[in-house]
């Protein structure tokens, strides 16, 4: 032979994929083999070839090789081809990463076809295309691929099988246990799955004793986390983190389940301490980069997105962040780079959270409602919640608001943040505010130092002509937490009943601690013209919207 096959294999183990490609063209293009005399040659010179196109990202010329090699195996004589695809499904890897001179099978190839597909987000091709493999030849690597297929093609039962057949090759295989987890299986179910035939040493691969513990503690967190009980997922993941500290993988998931449940101090924390064990990290970085957003630390954010790009700008939390960053200087702008973060993973819920958020900064409660819905369809958790009922109660939609606030606290009924929605759908009209009370209350009761539900009760008192029980709650949380946001209330209570000095002194703390903070910078504005007599603006009336509440009471009085 002309070009040898084994120096292709070579240049691919060292990376050279660009060198690879090129001499794959003259292997295939070789007068020495006759694709009618030895076809298996040409097929497996057409692969070598696919798989170095594959490694260049040029998956649609590697797709056409595919093919093409697929076209000469059928012309393999079936005694021949059945000898070299056994011996290929035991030597060698299906994945197009995989370089090895020897054959491979029909059923690899298409496999390789359905990676390509998948790079390309042509999921409906690339599913096409596995459903071509007999489910009993199908590898852990192929199981898995279909698993992500199916799921995204909301195929849900088919899913749950293939991640199954993964466990019960593998334990290891932690994206099938997420995704497990996020379906509905318990972790009974997923640790069931685990195989237990003893080995040589007459001992089960996967036993349950000190060696696997962790990988049982490890699924009960993404069950926990998954069936929305954040505070044991965050137990188990606090126990993990003793026996694995610094583990990188853990701080993250333990990070963005704080940032979901407005724990925003704590998940910056550990993002950045994320970032300083390993600052090449994107990863949850978009999460973080909303964190800081709300924090106004544009500073921080700034120096995260410029990371970000320069480490790999075709991520989807590269451009989530992007969105973020964007979002004061360019709105249109912000919302193309959080569409681009969905086309690339459709699956990527901060796109949607991020698109919802900007559509209700900018009045369009009716497309917040699509994003958030988005986000919900593909996993339900307290910020799609909450992006819903402010949605609904924008366009004074106030049933659909309290369903999907009821929906929450049956989801999460150990949520101070889930009782505060329900409260929040009730304030918004005045026959439910005495309801609202009781719920901010009851949150409070739950996580004492839930400042959202806090700042909700005293705003209620204000409405309610309570000044004074308003101002001592504030007051009463000031000499616990030094918050600019309940500083920024507090000197709003005081304008409102003009005593304009107190109001001053807490608006000028307020920027001590966050000199970004805008609702003080245009309190603080209003207030200038309150102190030269000019009423800064006439306030707007609520419309009466009643709450149709009758067959509610006794559900919520149980789950209060």
């Amino acid at each position: 032979m002309d070009v040898p096959r084994d120096q292709i294999t070579t240049l691919m183990d060292h990376g050279l994929y660009t060198s690879a490609q090129m001499l794959g063209c003259f292997l295939v293009s070789s007068s020495a083999v006759n694709p009618e005399t030895s076809p298996h040659i040409k097929a497996e010179s057409l692969v070598l070839l696919g798989d170095a196109l594959f490694r260049e990202r040029e998956h649609r010329r590697a797709i056409h090789t595919y093919k093409q090699a697929l076209q000469h195996y059928k012309i393999i004589p079936r005694q021949t081809s059945t000898t070299r695809i056994s011996l290929s499904t035991s030597n060698r890897s299906s994945s197009p990463n995989s370089f090895n001179i020897s054959a491979i099978s029909e059923n690899e190839v298409k496999f390789k076809i359905a990676s390509c597909h998948c790079a390309l987000n042509e999921n409906v091709a690339a599913l096409a295309e596995m459903e071509g493999i007999p489910s009993k030849a199908r590898n852990l690597q192929m199981n898995l691929l279909m698993g992500k297929l199916h799921r995204n093609s909301r195929q849900n039962r088919a899913a749950i099988a293939c991640y199954k057949e993964c466990l019960r090759h593998c334990p290891y295989v932690i994206e099938a246990i997420i995704a497990l987890a996020e379906l509905g299986a318990t972790a009974k179910d997923i640790l069931s799955l685990f195989p237990q035939t003893p080995n040589r040493s007459g001992r089960p691969p996967f036993d349950h004793f000190e060696s696997s513990r962790w990988l049982q503690r490890y699924v009960e967190a993404q069950c926990c986390i998954a069936s929305n009980d954040y505070k044991g997922g965050l137990e188990l993941f606090a126990e993990l983190l003793q026996r694995f500290p610094n583990n990188i993988h853990i701080l993250l998931e333990i990070a963005k389940v704080e940032a979901i449940i407005g724990k925003n101090d704590e998940a910056i924390m550990n993002f950045e301490k994320v970032r300083s064990i390993d600052p090449h990290i994107i990863t949850y970085m978009d999460e973080y980069a909303m964190l800081l957003k709300i924090k106004s630390d544009d500073l921080k954010l700034n120096k995260l997105v410029y990371d970000l790009v320069r480490i790999d700008p075709t991520r989807p939390e590269v451009f989530v962040a992007l969105s973020v960053a964007w979002e004061k200087k360019d709105e249109r702008g912000a919302l193309t780079y959080a569409d681009k973060s969905i086309q690339i993973d459709e699956r990527h819920i901060p796109g949607y959270i991020m698109k919802g958020n900007m559509y209700l900064s900018a009045n369009q409660p009716d497309a917040a409602v699509v994003a958030f819905r988005g986000a919900q369809e593909l996993k339900p958790d307290l910020r799609s919640y909450q992006g819903l009922v402010r949605s609904y109660l924008a366009l004074s939609k106030i049933k659909e608001a309290l369903y999907v606030a009821r929906e929450a606290m049956k989801a999460m009924p150990q949520s101070a943040k889930a009782l505060k929605l329900v409260g929040d759908v009730h304030a918004s009209n005045s026959s439910g505010r005495e309801k609202a009370k009781k719920f901010y209350e009851s949150a409070l009761r739950l996580e004492p130092g839930y400042l959202g539900a806090a700042l909700a009760l005293a705003e209620l008192h204000v409405m309610e002509g309570r000044t004074a029980d308003s101002i001592s709650l504030l007051e009463r949380y000031l000499k616990d937490w030094a918050d600019d946001s309940l500083h920024v209330k507090l000197a709003q209570v005081f304008a409102a009943t003009n005593m304009l000095q107190d109001a001053l002194s807490h608006y000028q703390s307020a920027l001590r601690i966050n000199a970004q903070n805008e609702a003080a910078k245009k309190g603080l504005e209003r207030l200038e013209k309150q102190m030269k007599g000019v009423d800064p603006d006439a306030p707007e009336e609520d419309e009466d919207n009643e709450v149709e509440d009758a067959d509610g009471d006794p559900e919520e009085a149980e789950l209060l």
